[in-house]
């Protein structure tokens, strides 16, 4: 093996590649290389300080140290998006490409197998991490951008022109070897979509990989507005048991309970089923002891 040698590591990836069909694929696989070849054309890296592998429904491009990292994340937020308004506008819905992209700095070893290194490991794990995938499914545009950690200190976090640092979010992904510190551009996805804003907490992966999340069950005792069941005697407390009973039934006895000031604000709704036998009075503080109202 080579002597690792210090690369910029770009990675794109297109979502949803797998849903489609071989000929759609191939449509795919030649609008992500032109978007590729374009927006590091833009950045102003030759061709001779790029080296690229594929990877299905993905593309790894190796950039020598000497390229300028500043000049290729301000293509990727501009050039990349009007790269792909432009081939969307024209695409059938099935041929529509989105794509998330990691931007990582470190170590790689070259030999006549391929690539290797513990810093690319770093990257590819971020590309395929739920976080950034939760975020783009978030997002109304096509492209979802992750920095890595050294990224953001040595480019981001200095705020150059084009590379807004307010822009860029704290966020953790999930790693095989622990959680994960990196930066995205735009907004982090909502808790519980896959990431966790902030380094630090690591994320949850979307079930069985479809990037679809139920809505999380809610404990009956936590519904606001249900009733539970149950008989009260005086001086107990008024509900018991289950929400989904029907009908909510209030035995008060032999005396009237009272409520001082205002019990319930705003419109009031009947709870179907419900009986309430009883006087019950809803009175001010300090009303003498028998005086109700019908």
């Amino acid at each position: 093996m080579n002597d690792p040698v210090s690369r910029t590591i770009l990675l794109l990836d297109i979502e949803k590649y797998s849903d489609r069909d071989d000929i759609e694929q191939a449509y795919l696989r030649r609008m992500l290389y032109g978007i590729a070849d374009r927006a590091l054309e833009s950045a102003g890296i030759d061709e001779t300080y790029r080296l690229r592998a594929d990877r299905g429904d993905s593309v790894m491009e190796l950039i020598d140290a000497n390229a300028s990292v500043t000049a290729l994340l301000r293509a990727l937020l501009t050039e990349v998006p009007a790269q792909l308004r432009a081939v969307n506008r024209m695409a059938s819905r099935s041929a529509q490409i989105r794509l998330r992209a990691v931007v990582s700095t470190g170590y790689v070893a070259i030999d006549q197998h391929g690539w290797v290194g513990a810093d690319l490991n770093h990257a590819c794990r971020l590309l395929d991490a739920e976080v950034l995938r939760a975020a783009l499914r978030e997002r109304s545009d096509d492209f979802a951008l992750c920095v890595a950690q050294s990224v953001h200190d040595g480019i981001v976090r200095h705020d150059h022109p084009g590379i807004p640092r307010n822009a860029f979010h704290a966020i953790t992904a999930a790693g095989k070897n622990g959680p994960l510190a990196a930066w995205l551009h735009g907004p982090a996805p909502s808790t519980g979509l896959g990431g966790t804003a902030g380094p630090g907490t690591a994320e949850t992966p979307a079930p069985d990989g479809s990037g679809d999340r139920p809505a999380p069950d809610q404990d009956p005792a936590s519904r606001p507005g249900e009733t539970t069941q149950g008989t009260a005697s005086p001086g107990s407390p008024v509900s018991t048991g289950s929400a989904r009973s029907a009908g909510a039934v209030f035995n008060f006895g032999a005396g009237a309970p009272r409520f001082g000031g205002s019990l319930v604000g705003g419109d009031q709704h009947g709870v179907s089923g419900g009986t309430v036998t009883g006087d019950v009075h809803l009175g001010g503080r300090g009303e003498p002891e028998g005086t109700g109202r019908p």
